[in-house]
């Protein structure tokens, strides 16, 4: 059933108020970098947008709250500079944004919000004599060029903190490894820190002031590299530093105590109230004496409470007990440190078992492994879930079991922190948009044009369960519908076109694009997810900086110059067959150029090509289609999608079309067939027919070698068998040719039902055989006189050998001519 979705509007995080004129017709734009790289909370500050193609900006979109726009203006073409108040109780940290224009909507990048007042770097601060000099508590925003390093100086006193945490890497801007030390005025590393696990490739650091005195903060790129791309936030203070927190989740709705690991003030105490639900991502901040830390500790929020370890637990019958559903909390706390936990299970329980550590961002890179409470061993794992490990486990026979958990390299450390999940089998849906370029946001988001359509492939990633999907996003914005089919159990994306009406307000919204099972008493929804690639080393290798989403943007934008229709085809696509399907373009008055078109979502089992052109200054052209022998047999919903220089690209689709994708009409069974160069022979043939057609059918041999050829014929609905009369000619290719398939066209609908091969054989062509030797001729005896004889019967029609008594006569012949020539 075709679904049409036409929703309200919701508010968005993200109020604009534009100071734009009217554009003219534009694509959409592209966000390259927000500058500057960071903003305090609690303050109004100017953000620029940088890219292409953003003077006609309308709206700045934000994934999170805390931001109010108040203005935005055009800085040239390509650079629109919002005003934007942050909100004091602003999360820190990284936040995402875009930018919606009139004509589009810009990738999604990021910026870091802190808070502390900012400082900018003042050149030449790169002697360690000639430092420049700054105040605690303040974050210092800077570049680091090739071979640069840059020198910072603050005053201490004894026993005061001195912390640095640096943003570079993370910002997502190049590939920039940072390094940072904290100096005394002797030059004495009193801490250092290259590739900090609590904030990836960046680094963070924190010291206890051994006296009154100041102290050198050097930055620079960990190879002495550097560019102008390489930039930093560096935050420096007394604020507290851990690298990780414990236990590292909680149960949701309470409150629970931790201790934050590895600052250098010792650990720290806190009691925190928890949300009352589940937030992805969510992390925990340290505060000590008024501070707090730039950014936070990464921490699980759960349905269960927690286990704690309990030392000594280094071996099976020290084992701290637990019961499940707890959430099992350790601390590999030395070198060669093993934890091991006790829990009781039931035959037939399935459970998946998850350790966190490295996505806590903690130093562990664990091993699990699982045994029954003999020893004996069950289970283990490595790296399943990145450094992480996952093991999925069903419980053999009731009784009492091991986890066993230590670090790959056997290393350990105060921060070194892992909680392990058990958690049933349950059903995860997760819905995207697939990549149209590697590592590019290119089409992720949906833009529809006023009295236009979009449209785009919706991809769903099922987990432990099947079925038919149904698409259920919460909210479009105003005047914008979609149209969409349930997506079928067998399939993992589904095609979508978005419309949006001719008075659609300009405008959009972050929306929380969900789907749902099509048995709503399974009770199964997933929403949608994008991830954005930022900082790679090389194509296909690691990844250090990216970005994940849970919104999907949409946006009604200005018009553009052309539609584009699928003529929808009266007949089917065949299995083994193919189509010309015909797209048109509709133009406005003085818009010629040319078209590019192509057709995302292809049923499965149809080829065509990437893409077709409608040249400059037509209105049409034909798609090539072809069916595989499998394709699957249904009606199809498809859609074009087509693009043309307006500016830049603009974007426009078709409307959802139906595609019928049908068993062949008719398959012939040929026989083999031989024939002597410059002879005749016959390809006969027995139909089998599948489906009534009316009037006369177009049968005919493609695949005959050289200088072989048959006439067409004409079948109907009735015939059941055809005979090819083939002819050779003497310069024809010896051998046996495999490739000789037959076609059909079927007129149905005014309409060609074409059968590209509705089956195969193959044709030997021999060389003559060698004349036979001339033999006299007997002797004549004398005639009797002749006497009336009776008159003989009419012989019987001659019989249709068979292939293999056309072979065996073929092998006499030859046997016999051979004999004679000897």
């Amino acid at each position: 059933m075709l679904r049409r979705f036409s929703l309200g509007v919701c508010a968005c995080v993200a109020l604009a108020v534009s100071t734009l004129g009217t554009a003219a017709i534009a694509a959409s734009p592209s966000l390259n970098i927000i500058l500057p790289r960071g903003v305090q909370r609690g303050t109004e500050s100017v953000i620029s947008f940088s890219g292409a193609r953003m003077a006609d900006a309308e709206e700045i979109f934000f994934y999170s709250p805390g931001f109010e726009v108040t203005k935005i203006e055009a800085d040239g073409a390509n650079v629109a500079k919002a005003t934007v108040k942050i909100a004091s109780d602003c999360r820190l940290g990284e936040h995402v944004a875009q930018v919606r224009t009139k004509s589009g909507i810009s990738e999604f990048r990021v910026f870091y919000v802190g808070a502390l007042p900012i400082v900018n770097e003042a050149e030449p601060n790169n002697e360690f004599a000639e430092p420049q000099k700054i105040d605690l508590n303040v974050t210092v925003h800077g570049v680091v060029t090739n071979e640069d390093v840059d020198y910072y100086m603050v005053e201490a006193k004894k026993g005061q903190r001195i912390a640095a945490e640096i943003e570079g890497m993370r910002l997502g801007e190049t590939m920039f490894d940072p390094y940072l030390a904290i100096l005394d005025s002797k030059r004495f590393e009193l801490a250092s820190a290259d590739d900090t696990p609590l904030v990836k490739q960046d680094a963070a650091v924190s010291v206890i002031a051994p006296e009154d005195g100041q102290y050198i903060i050097e930055v620079r790129e960990s190879a002495y590299g550097g560019n102008a791309k390489c930039r930093y936030c560096v935050h420096i203070g007394t604020f507290p530093r851990p690298t990780g927190v414990y236990p590292a989740g909680g149960k949701i709705g309470e409150e629970i105590d931790v201790r934050f690991l590895g600052d250098a003030g010792g650990e720290i105490a806190a009691k925190l109230p928890l949300p009352a639900e589940i937030i992805p991502d969510y992390s925990v901040f340290a505060t000590a004496e008024g501070s707090i830390a730039p950014s936070g500790n990464p921490f699980r929020l759960s349905e269960h409470g927690n286990a704690l370890e309990v030392e000594p637990n280094n071996d099976f019958a020290q084992a701290t007990p637990a019961e499940l559903p707890l959430a099992f909390n350790g601390i590999i706390s030395e070198p060669g440190d093993v934890d091991c936990f006790k829990f009781a299970a039931k035959k037939g329980q399935v459970f998946e078992v998850e350790c966190y550590a490295r996505r806590l961002r903690t130093p562990l890179d664990p091993v699990l492994n699982l045994y029954k409470a003999d020893g004996s061993s069950l289970a283990g794992n490595d790296d399943s879930r990145g450094p992480d490990s996952y093991i999925r486990f069903k419980v053999p026979e009731d009784g009492e079991y091991i986890v066993r958990v230590t670090d790959h390299l056997g290393k350990g450390g105060a921060d070194y922190v892992y909680r392990i999940e058990f958690s049933g089998v349950t059903p995860t849906l997760k819905l995207g948009i697939p990549r149209t370029a590697r590592y590019s946001q290119y089409r992720q988001s949906i833009f529809v044009a006023r009295g236009n359509r979009f449209g785009s492939l919706i991809s769903a990633s099922r987990a432990n369960f099947s079925g038919e999907l149904i698409l259920d996003p919460k909210e479009l914005p105003p005047g914008i519908t979609m149209v969409c089919e349930p997506m079928a159990g067998n399939l993992n994306t589904m095609p979508v076109v978005f419309e949006a009406a001719a008075d659609a307000p300009l405008g959009g919204m972050l929306v929380d694009f969900r789907a749902r099972h099509a048995d709503e008493k399974k009770n199964i929804s997933g929403g949608y997810s994008n991830r954005a690639d930022f900082v790679i080393a090389a194509p296909g290798q690691s990844l250090y900086s990216w970005r994940d989403v849970d919104k999907l943007a949409i946006a009604v934008v200005d018009e553009l110059p052309f539609h584009l229709e699928i003529v929808e085809p009266k007949v089917p696509l065949v299995r083994n067959g193919s189509m010309q399907l015909k797209i048109v373009a509709h133009r406005k008055e003085g818009f010629t150029a040319a078209i590019n078109v192509q057709l995302p979502f292809r049923p499965p089992g149809v080829g065509a090509s990437s893409s077709v052109t409608i040249p400059e200054g037509k209105n049409e052209v034909l798609y090539p289609l072809n069916a595989n022998g499998g394709a699957g047999i249904k009606k199809w919903k498809i859609y074009a999608l087509g693009s043309a220089d307006v500016g830049g690209a603009g974007w426009v689709a078709s409307q959802l079309a139906t595609l019928e994708v049908a068993e062949p009409y008719v398959t012939i069974a040929l026989e083999r067939s031989a024939v002597e160069k410059g002879q005749k022979t016959e390809i006969f043939g027995k139909l089998t027919h599948s489906r009534p057609f009316e009037g006369n059918a177009t049968v005919r041999l493609v695949g005959l070698p050289h200088k072989v050829a048959a006439p067409e014929l004409a079948i109907t609905k009735e015939t059941a068998e055809v005979t090819f009369a083939v002819t050779s000619d003497k310069t024809s290719p010896v051998g046996t040719h495999k490739n000789v398939i037959c076609q059909v066209i079927i007129t149905e609908n005014a309409e060609p039902v074409v059968h590209s091969n509705v089956g195969a054989t193959e044709l030997r062509i021999d060389e003559p055989l060698p004349p036979k030797p001339a033999t006299p001729a007997p002797k004549q005896a004398a005639k009797p006189k002749a006497e009336k004889k009776p008159a003989e019967p009419k012989p019987a029609p001659e019989k249709r050998l068979t292939r293999l008594e056309k072979l065996r006569l073929e092998a006499k012949e030859r046997a016999a001519g051979t004999a004679a020539s000897n």
